[in-house]
């Protein structure tokens, strides 16, 4: 199965083009095509690509940034934004092929139309202060969805990314991040250099309405046959998150070659809204794992989804009312393998394996529902063009 993506963007230094100094302004389309191999064949939570999206030509990215300050210690940037470029961001997670190491599978399962991120943007402000050598927040407000409405897909509501919507809530997000050593500290004779690692501590909060997953508006399960069957609403929904980048070694004699540790955790307390309570990406890098191949870097990982306590009583009360063994959806895990490999400058391929447990966290598997998915192994081979 193929599927692909052309990334189109225009960047501007305002200063040279225009004698507007300190500022930006960034243009970006995507034309998605290809099939969505996780939603037609996989029917995981976990989407094995971070590619993976409807088939369409829209817009991205929008907007305007400024500096302020001396020695550029605060920008703000409004428009059009996918939050996955700055938020929630782990350097050596990039390097992985499964989406949930880009975008991680809290937000993308329990914000209106899994939030402003690929393939989706929404209309806000950012700011980013560096408060202290070393310490940084970052901190935005956006619209709460990024599709008018939050029943059908968002990608088809807003195919071609231009709409805009301001309707509903808002969004809120802010992030503390720790860089040690600071960028620019002096290493003194006899000293050796501190091993760098990043530090991300943040939380999101959403006034839209989330609906119930398991009680509807009249009280009693979605699964009873006495039920309204439309779900009851909850107001607001809010999750907290953190994110560490660690070195754990460098080579003596070539610093391109270092071994690297990245953690990512999210949750919310708030199951009856959410049909994912928490998630986990972790995992090792190893840049130049053949020495001389300096931009080579070689990759394990894996990434845990929980399915929430209201989800799962659903699925208790659907089979208790409806289908005698239906079954309790309860976690999802992948392991993932892969190796990016440096042709030229602008051209890469990456070999891939992924191996996911649990999928869907146990869902009936279509072709006999009796059953649940078993698990399901992933081989495939990602390739970078950069021109």
């Amino acid at each position: 199965m193929f599927y692909g993506l052309t990334q189109m963007v225009l960047l501007l230094d305002t200063g040279r083009a225009m004698g507007w100094h300190g500022g930006l302004f960034e243009v970006s389309a995507l034309q998605i095509h290809g099939h969505n191999l996780s939603n037609d064949n996989l029917g995981s939570l976990q989407t094995t690509s971070g590619i993976e999206a409807d088939r369409s030509t829209r817009l991205w990215e929008l907007w305007v940034q400024q500096k302020f300050l001396d020695e550029d210690r605060l920008d703000l940037r409004l428009g059009q934004q996918s939050l996955d470029q700055e938020f929630m961001s782990s350097q050596n997670a990039g390097f992985f092929v499964n989406t949930m190491f880009g975008w991680p599978m809290v937000p993308s399962a329990d914000l209106p139309g899994g939030g402003p991120a690929y393939p989706l943007s929404a209309l806000g402000a950012r700011a980013r202060w560096r408060v202290l050598d070393g310490v940084t927040l970052l901190a935005g407000l956006f619209n709460g969805s990024p599709a008018n409405g939050n029943q059908d897909d968002p990608q088809e509501q807003n195919a071609s990314g231009t709409l805009f919507p301001l309707n509903g809530g808002a969004l809120a997000i802010a992030e503390l991040q720790f860089a040690h050593p600071a960028l620019g500290a002096m290493v003194h004779a006899g000293e050796s250099a501190a091993l760098p690692r990043v530090l991300k501590i943040g939380a999101w909060y959403d006034s839209e309405n989330f609906p119930d997953q398991d009680i509807a508006t009249n009280g009693v399960s979605l699964a009873d046959p006495a039920s309204s069957s439309h779900p009851r609403p909850h107001r607001g929904d809010w999750s907290i998150y953190a994110v560490l980048d660690q070195m754990l070694w460098q080579a003596p004699a070539e610093a391109d070659r270092t071994l690297n540790l990245f953690l990512r955790a999210m949750g919310t307390p708030q199951t009856d809204r959410n049909p994912i309570d928490f998630s986990l990406n972790a995992g090792l890098t190893l840049h130049e794992p053949i020495l001389n191949r300096d931009d080579d870097t070689l990759g394990i990982g894996i990434g845990v989804a929980h399915v929430s306590g209201g989800a799962a009583q659903l699925d208790a009360d659907t089979a208790f009312f409806n289908h005698a063994g239906f079954p309790v959806r309860g976690f999802e895990t992948y392991v993932e393998a892969t190796y990016q490999y440096e042709v030229t400058p602008w051209w890469q391929i990456q070999p891939d394996f992924q191996y996911v447990f649990h999928p869907g966290g146990g869902v009936p598997d279509p072709l006999d529902p009796g059953r649940v998915l078993e698990d399901e192994a992933v081989i495939g081979v990602r390739t970078n063009i950069v021109l």
